[in-house]
């Protein structure tokens, strides 16, 4: 059972001490002997759980539910009365108030734990169906619903989310006609929050990718002005990211980015793969950090791969990440195939200590078609 918080309120000591005691061994216990002392107890850490006494001195049980009720960061919180009262509009009225269960006085002990176990349960699998549907609005807001249609070269994504997720970012704009600038990104953390920051964080970047066109396409100079903002903003300073800032130009077979401690990207080819050396310092430490263009030219039937890190901290059979090493093994033997992403990730899978990610996966594959290229090119394809 999770470490969940109970308040008990009653005004009678013995009978409180009692819950006090027995809950104790299960759960975070504190006391308040009214309702005026228990709002002073919310205030100080909000409960999982209430019990309280209808009967109580300063502040009744049901003055002490309204209040709650009325405080949006407390309102949700599941309620059980205790009474002496057996009388059924008493237990009417708890019920039209929203009360969760209604246990009158005297009571079995055991019975008492029994539901409060049932109704916690009850409220755990609730707020982890409510988290996924968050998340997985989140996931989608935070990934693009196509990819650039470009001659000669085909592109593929994929982004498996696990669970609720964490805060992987994808997104691209056509900074120009025949410009094209991708993000793909990492906010620290695991779950709703890091989501939350990660959703934010990417509409720093947009609103400052889109003021920035008119004056550069550097990605460097982007991801200074990111950082810069970043480090301004109160409700971000708590905010790490790693950033990658691709710029394409078809035309040219150029791409220029700038890395703020993002996975480093890695070239797949026919004989092989090698990794793009640089990365900068990520995102949300230095207020004075400095980043730099990369210029690389895309040969012939060559694949610019980028990636986070829950592929590359993937579990092996033998207890190691997968590293870089490991995702370079996977992608050579990946790229002939006509999905090379899902061909990827199968490769490090059949290698995984378990059968399955451990972490969000996010992978985007950017190929020049060769001029032995016989093999049609598939659709966009968009693993979501």
């Amino acid at each position: 059972m999770p470490d969940y918080s109970i308040l008990v309120v009653e005004d009678e000591h013995t009978l409180r001490r009692l819950l006090e005691y027995r809950l104790g061994k299960q759960y975070d216990v504190r006391t308040a002997s009214n309702g005026e002392e228990a709002l002073e107890r919310i205030a100080e850490k909000i409960p999982d759980l209430i019990i309280s006494d209808i009967m109580m001195p300063k502040m009744d049980g049901f003055a002490l539910q309204s209040a709650v009720q009325k405080n949006k960061e407390t309102s949700a919180i599941p309620f059980i009365f205790l009474t002496a009262k057996a009388d059924e509009q008493s237990r009417l009225k708890g019920m039209r108030t929203g009360v969760d269960d209604y246990i009158t006085k005297p009571f079995d002990i055991e019975q008492l734990l029994s539901r409060v176990n049932r109704l916690l349960e009850r409220t755990k699998v609730f707020q982890e169906q409510l988290d996924a549907k968050i998340g997985q609005d989140f996931s989608r807001r935070l990934l693009p619903k196509n990819l650039p249609d470009v001659n000669n070269y085909r592109i593929l994504f994929h982004n498996n989310p696990r669970e609720h997720g964490g805060g992987d970012l994808f997104d691209w704009m056509e900074a120009a006609p025949g410009t094209y600038i991708f993000t793909i990104g990492d906010v620290m953390g695991k779950g709703l929050q890091a989501k939350f920051y990660a959703f934010s964080f990417l509409g720093y970047v947009r609103s400052t990718i889109h003021a920035m066109l008119r004056s550069t396409h550097s990605p460097a100079e982007l991801m200074n002005r990111v950082n810069q903002v970043l480090m301004d903003d109160p409700p971000m300073e708590e905010t790490f990211a790693s950033l990658l800032l691709v710029k394409w130009e078809p035309e040219k077979n150029l791409i220029t980015y700038a890395n703020a401690g993002h996975c480093r990207p890695v070239l797949v080819g026919p004989d092989g793969c090698k990794v793009v050396e640089y990365s900068d310092m990520i995102l949300g430490l230095d207020p004075h950090a400095e980043f730099k263009d990369t210029e690389l030219q895309l040969p012939d039937n060559t694949a610019f791969m980028a990636y986070t890190d829950g592929l590359s901290e993937q579990v092996m059979v033998t207890g190691d990440m997968a590293g870089e090493g490991g995702i370079m093994k996977a992608a050579s033997k990946a790229f002939a195939e006509l999905d090379p992403i899902d061909s990827l990730l199968k490769n490090i899978l059949l290698q995984s200590k378990v059968p399955e990610f451990g972490d969000d996966i996010l992978v985007f594959w950017l190929q020049r078609k060769g001029l032995d290229w016989f093999a049609p090119f598939p659709e966009k394809v968009d693993h979501q």
